[in-house]
């Protein structure tokens, strides 16, 4: 079990890893939490978390039209960082992203903010992660709404993807701007789809389609909605879901 020290045992960090509610609640999720936080560890670099002193950023309550709440959650959140002094952040959820570098500076929340593909890509770039196997089968990548078409950031988990042993990354016919939502966002993730198809559904059938046995993802969001549509379409050998840093992780 991997430790994870807490900014209240020890500031003197170079990032804070923001976990976000979804990798630190959520079964499914928690799994990328430990790939993300075995490649720091692998890497030599310092970073702590919050722990209990973490609460959720506030995107599904903005997002769902609570804006009191969120605006409550972002000036709390705010004020705990600066409290530790953090300078920088990275996380894995595009969502916590987005809200952490594009909204809180609305209150008061200058932070540096990065998304794990981009750390991870510096990284293998510097030598400092080595990957000791490459990925046993070919493998495509869906482009999350929130990191791609909200923040413009396509190059990075693809990089990371290519980089590896015996790489065959297989684009899907949407892919970057032109993207498919996996259904979860604007708080898609706690409502029911009662009219039509699952958008989840229509999205891992576009998977299946380019005949791939592997999906990458970066967003917890993304792999617990792909992970329910394989349950539903009952082809759980015939796919897996896997985030970026849970192929790192396994491969180092």
């Amino acid at each position: 079990m991997l430790h994870y020290q807490t900014m209240a045992e020890d500031a003197d960090v170079e990032y804070l890893y923001w976990v976000g509610c979804t990798e630190a609640l959520e079964e499914r999720s928690t799994s990328i939490a430990r790939a993300f936080g075995k490649i720091l560890k692998a890497s030599g670099i310092r970073f702590g978390i919050l722990g209990t002193e973490e609460t959720c950023c506030g995107d599904p309550a903005r997002r769902l039209g609570n804006e009191y709440l969120y605006q409550t959650q972002a000036q709390q959140n705010i004020e705990v960082l600066k409290n530790h002094g953090v300078k920088k952040i990275v996380t894995a959820c595009p969502h916590c992203y987005n809200t952490l570098k594009n909204e809180y500076p609305q209150f008061g929340g200058n932070f540096e903010v990065i998304h794990h593909t981009e750390l991870i890509t510096t990284l293998i770039k510097e030598g400092k992660v080595k990957l000791s196997k490459g990925l046993s089968s070919a493998v495509t990548y869906h482009d999350s709404c929130y990191l791609g078409r909200y923040n413009d950031i396509y190059k990075a988990p693809r990089q990371i993807l290519k980089s590896l042993p015996e790489a065959n990354l297989i684009e899907l016919e949407k892919n970057k701007r032109r993207s498919f939502c996996c259904g979860g966002g604007g708080g898609r993730m706690w409502l029911e789809e009662k009219i039509g198809q699952r958008i989840s559904e229509n999205r891992i059938e576009q998977v299946m389609a380019t005949g791939v046995k592997m999906v990458a993802t970066a967003c917890p969001y993304c792999s617990q909605m792909f992970e329910d549509a394989i349950k539903a379409k009952a082809i759980e050998g015939k796919l897996k879901v896997r985030d970026i840093a849970e192929i790192v992780a396994e491969l180092l």
